[in-house]
């Protein structure tokens, strides 16, 4: 359905295709991956027309239908979350509409004038509606705005209200609504959270198209792809099956690769050998010119080179700590009346490296700001043994820098003793490189702050390390550097990610929480997917409390006791606890609200002019976001148990 033929793009004197080619089939589900720069959103520009090739065509069949999902910033006007999800036409959003508002002018269904004026005009909408197939599309999109994630009460919600991400989410449901032939991803996963992925990444192994996705997200793509396409040395370079599979296939193609490599540049040398000892020779000349041609006629091999470019930086090292490294006593902690912990025992040796896992809302990130003193215990005790230092990663991502200073500044001022070179180093390897090392904070986006404060806290890291979802905004290189210098880290280190290559690299133990208990896993992840006999190393991550039970692991007491179990909980007062849900919504309308508000005065130029009120609304932004993520979680678990109840 797709073709790219010699496809040749340049900008000025960097060459990103030289003579590519790529063919995508129905029923494609094609991967494509490559290095920060490497030319994979541009690829994406030219199949949909955005830009044009230098030489080369595109070339796609007739009446397909291409869907795309940009990575960032949808577009978004007045329309309602099931508006945009249904914008697959401009005829499906307009008789939604007036069925719609017939439908809240008359909410007992009556007609106007009952057999009056308005009657034809109401069948004619509701035939037309039918005739687009409107009912199934709407229970359709309705259904997939579940699976992402959306609640029956955002659905009327106008989307201008929501944050970036889930319209983003809105946008993607319109999608999957829509199901173009050819669906094109860039980054999708980087809005969900791992329930949502999860149903999306299921969802995906039964789409009827084809799909061209851009992702670093290694576990979705071995779930997902079939194929992998990955832009290197200006080529499109296709592999058969999924990510795990490509690295393999790409290591013994470079093997064989470099091995021909150096066999061709022996019997170059040899041929020049035999030319520069005999040009001169009268009886000789003739055989010396022609190994000289037989070297010009060789189609000659470049040479290898690695993608996989190490960062060659010995990372900065904390002080040592003593043994026990931080600790909490009988810690009972709630958000109103949702209790999330009551009476919780944890301790975290030197050295250990633990990944909280479990399911959403089951109060992880809740847990790490408890351990980061972030958030305050109702009752119980946080302790720090001797000489720990502890840093939480998102502390670093807005506050601590500088707007007025530039990437380099920021990263060089650090009490480390480091070269600017070896922070520059770094700095690429974060994608910081060329010229954007001279950008200023002020203008980097959010991820790219949050990229900054990874740097900057790899160049001076505490002993203890405290970090939620450290890989977000990354690449695979930069994964990969963050993991060689976590490796390299001597501290201790406690975090959250849904990245499984990122936990599998490092967690030497694993802490399941969920329904207030803690249950550590005394092993590395591989060891607690055993024992929990989960699905898929990423369905491990949210797996609920029952798979926990019947596991070997023990709540995390500092004894390593089990807890008591109640045999008969008690009765759930329903009405008590509707409204607990009700008073959780109204925070997080509340503060959407704002946020909507505090962001449209951010885009002002204005705003910008004054630095005092600039810095106090990005404040007021950052808090409130936090402070949205607790409330979204302890919405989940209310909600959850009143579904229950």
């Amino acid at each position: 359905m797709l073709t790219l033929n010699g496809i040749t793009k340049s900008y000025g004197s960097r060459t990103l295709f030289a003579a590519a080619a790529l063919q995508v089939n129905r029923g494609d589900r094609i991967g494509l991956v490559g290095p920060n720069g490497a030319g994979k959103s541009t690829l994406f520009s030219l199949i949909l027309g955005e830009e044009a090739a230098d030489e080369g065509r595109v070339s796609i069949e007739r009446d397909t239908v291409i869907g795309y999902l940009p990575q960032e910033s949808a577009p978004v006007g007045e329309e309602t979350v099931l508006e945009i999800a249904l914008a697959i036409t401009d005829d499906f959003v307009r008789m939604h509409r007036l069925i719609k508002a017939r439908e809240q002018k008359h909410p007992d269904g009556t007609q106007e004038g009952e057999g009056g004026h308005d009657e034809a005009g109401h069948d004619d909408v509701h035939e037309r509606y039918n005739e687009l197939n409107g009912y199934f599309v709407e229970a359709k999109a309705k259904q997939i705005l579940s699976g992402l994630g959306f609640r029956d009460s955002d659905l009327d919600r106008p989307a201008r209200t929501l944050s970036g991400g889930w319209v983003m989410r809105a946008h993607l449901a319109r999608l999957l609504t829509q199901e173009p032939d050819l669906l094109m991803l860039d980054e999708p996963t980087n809005h969900l959270d791992l329930e949502s992925l999860l149903w999306f990444q299921g969802y995906l192994k039964g789409y009827p198209g084809a799909i061209l996705v851009i992702s670093h997200d290694r576990e979705f793509l071995d779930a997902l792809a079939t194929a992998i396409v990955e832009i290197r040395h200006q080529k499109l370079v296709r592999y058969t099956g999924n990510y795990t599979k490509f690295l393999k296939q790409r290591e013994a193609a470079d093997a064989q690769h470099l091995a021909a490599y150096r066999t061709q540049q022996k019997e170059i040398a040899h041929l020049q050998a035999f030319v520069d000892r005999f040009k001169a020779k009268a009886t000789k000349a003739a055989q010396a010119q022609s190994k000289l041609r037989q070297i010009e006629r060789m189609d000659v091999l470049e040479a290898p080179e690695s993608d996989d470019k190490k960062v060659g930086f010995r990372f900065p090292q904390p002080p040592r700590s003593g043994q026990k490294v931080i600790w909490l006593d009988q810690v009972h902690f709630g958000y109103g009346e949702n209790r999330i912990y009551r009476g919780v025992d944890l301790e975290v040796q030197r050295g250990e490296r633990i990944v909280l896992v479990g399911p959403n809302g089951a109060g992880k990130s809740t847990l790490l700001k408890l351990l980061a003193d972030k958030l305050k215990p109702d009752r119980g005790e946080r302790g720090l043994g001797h000489n720990v230092s502890a840093g939480y990663y998102s502390q670093y991502r807005v506050e601590m820098l500088k707007p007025g200073r530039t990437v380099l500044e920021e990263a060089m001022d650090t009490e480390a003793k480091v070269t600017e070179q070896a922070v520059r180093t770094l700095l690429g390897s974060f994608l910081f490189s060329g010229d954007s090392v001279f950008k200023r904070i002020e203008v980097l986006s959010g991820g790219e702050k949050s990229r900054l404060a990874l740097v900057k806290l790899l160049l001076d890291p505490p002993n203890l390390l405290l970090m939620d979802e450290p890989t977000t905004h990354l690449d695979i290189s930069s994964i990969d550097a963050l993991v060689a210098a976590m490796t390299q880290f001597e501290g201790t280190l406690v975090f959250i990610s849904h990245d499984v290559h990122f936990i599998k690299s490092l967690a030497n133990k694993v802490i399941h929480t969920a329904g207030g208990r803690l249950t550590p896993y005394l092993g590395d992840y591989e060891f607690y997917l055993h024992k929990t006999n989960a699905a898929s190393a990423r369905a491990a991550l949210t797996v609920g409390d029952g798979a926990a039970a019947r596991s070997e692991g023990k709540p995390a007491g500092k004894s390593g006791q089990p807890a008591l179990q109640k045999a008969n909980p008690p009765r759930l007062n329903v009405q008590k606890q509707k409204k607990i849900v009700q008073a959780l919504e109204t925070e997080i309308d509340a503060l959407e609200s704002r946020n909507a508000v505090i962001t449209g005065e951010l885009e002002l130029p204005e705003t910008w002019k004054d630095g005092v009120r600039s810095n106090e609304l990005g404040r007021e932004l950052n808090a409130n976001t936090e402070r949205l993520a607790e409330l979204s979680s302890a919405w989940e678990t209310e909600a959850g148990l009143l579904e229950l109840g």
